[in-house]
């Protein structure tokens, strides 16, 4: 091979390199998507990034401007809800933190490390509140419980069958 071969090689290799490549368009997943009559009742995707910088994605209404994931209220006003270009509402919700990820108040880039350390120090973190909820729960008052059909007819034969015996013995 003379240097002319290896300079048209070179030359074909960058030209395939200055190419454009298409940007794969992001969809969301099957069923996590939401729909028209969702997005009426204040449903919202949630982009859930757990402890392990795992992703995944679930549906939630939002009251009260609030979302309710594992028993514990997240934030999630109009402020923390993004849209794309065809209105599809998504939320970024990191699971240690009471608070949604808003990319209007910080780069959009998102740093798991950074955002649980920061958590810590605005105390936003929920480890208080899973304690706290779990605690209340132990501390709630519970109706007394009835008593069961079945061990009501085994207590009212039993008073009978005594009674029964009474009559029958003479005693």
């Amino acid at each position: 091979m003379g240097i002319s071969e290896d300079l048209k090689e070179l030359i074909q290799v960058l030209k395939k390199e200055g190419e454009e490549v298409k940007e794969k368009k992001f969809k969301f997943p099957f069923g996590k998507k939401v729909g028209r009559s969702q997005r009426k009742k204040n449903y919202v995707t949630v982009l859930l990034i757990n402890d392990n910088s795992n992703y995944e994605f679930k549906k939630y209404q939002i009251n009260n401007q609030t979302i309710l994931h594992e028993k514990i209220p997240r934030l999630a006003n109009a402020g923390y809800v993004m849209f794309d270009k065809k209105g599809n509402p998504l939320v970024i919700l990191p699971n240690w933190s009471v608070e949604s990820y808003n990319p209007n108040n910080k780069v959009p880039a998102f740093n798991p490390k950074e955002h649980y350390e920061e958590s810590l120090e605005n105390g936003s973190n929920i480890n208080g509140y899973a304690i706290l909820l779990a605690n209340m729960e132990g501390q709630q008052i519970k109706p007394k419980a009835q008593m069961g059909g079945l061990l009501k007819w085994l207590f009212i034969i039993g008073i009978l069958a005594v009674i029964g015996y009474a009559f029958i013995s003479g005693g």
